[in-house]
């Protein structure tokens, strides 16, 4: 049960830095859909266990809404670009019209590096990709971690209704 909370924890930890990957310049505030999909190339995960179905790491996609307020666009191209969890900071991020790209790295119970890539269109829809190389603290033992994170975006209004938007930390 704790991997599982570990593995949630640093879903959400990426999900919100794969957001502002697809928020970035020329992009309209408000309702996202996001669709991500996240594969293991190493998992922390013991041999034979597999992710619950559900996960974010069971390789299934998940959407998920995001609201995108102006102010995050203004700041940040779109929500923080830190997670809302963990120790990881986002360095040399680049940005143009139509894409961005960025470093980051991570310490603490996750540490490693990895990179963020992503497009997008005034359209309103955007595709990202995170990867990630690293170790992952799961209990008294450390275990090698690689995963890649595809996201689809797509604008669906400017009203967020009752979606809030990511705090920054």
């Amino acid at each position: 049960m704790r991997k599982t909370q570990v593995c949630l924890t640093l879903a959400c930890c990426f999900f919100a830095l794969a957001s502002c990957a697809w928020a970035q310049s020329g992009r309209k505030p408000g309702l996202y859909d996001v669709t991500s999909t996240m594969t293991f190339q190493q998992s922390p995960m013991p041999q034979g266990m597999q992710a619950p179905p559900g996960s974010p790491f069971s390789g299934a996609p998940r959407t998920n809404q995001v609201c995108v307020t102006q102010a995050m666009i203004d700041k940040f191209g779109g929500p923080s670009p830190t997670p809302q969890r963990g120790d990881c900071q986002v360095t040399n991020v680049s940005m143009s019209l139509t894409s961005m790209t960025a470093s980051i790295a991570c310490t603490g119970q996750m540490t490693g590096s990895g990179t963020v890539n992503a497009s997008f269109t005034e359209g309103g829809t955007g595709q990202t990709k995170v990867h990630f190389t690293g170790t992952m603290q799961m209990g008294p033992r450390s275990a090698p971690v690689e995963w890649t994170m595809q996201a689809t975006s797509t604008y669906k209004g400017p009203d967020c209704g009752s979606v809030k938007p990511i705090e920054a930390k």
